[in-house]
């Protein structure tokens, strides 16, 4: 299981508390992890990824093992401990203003 945390207007939206946790077929990557978010969760479609693309949207960062993951690959495999569900993968928010 993949524990994934998400931002609280996320939470809010998908009516959970806390975070969530998910069945990941085959290599458990970025977009792996947020096609599972999104077919369990289909009132998030659009919030973390554009319809169209699916790439990242620009204020949303993800996390993992204390490591900024935004950039990376959304085919790249994750972490050994995200896969085994001893840290989570975290979507976060970005703050912007001036």
């Amino acid at each position: 299981m993949v524990r994934v945390v998400l931002p609280a207007h996320l939470r809010t939206l998908a009516r959970v508390n806390g975070e969530v946790t998910l069945e990941v077929a085959g290599p458990v990557t970025q977009r792996a992890i947020l096609d599972a978010l999104e077919t369990r969760y289909p009132m998030l479609r659009g919030t973390v990824r554009d319809h169209v693309t699916h790439k990242r949207r620009a204020f949303v960062r993800f996390f993992a093992c204390e490591q900024d993951l935004s950039h990376e690959s959304p085919d790249t495999p994750l972490p050994d401990a995200v896969v085994t569900g001893g840290e989570p993968f975290l979507i976060v928010g970005a703050m912007a203003g001036g």
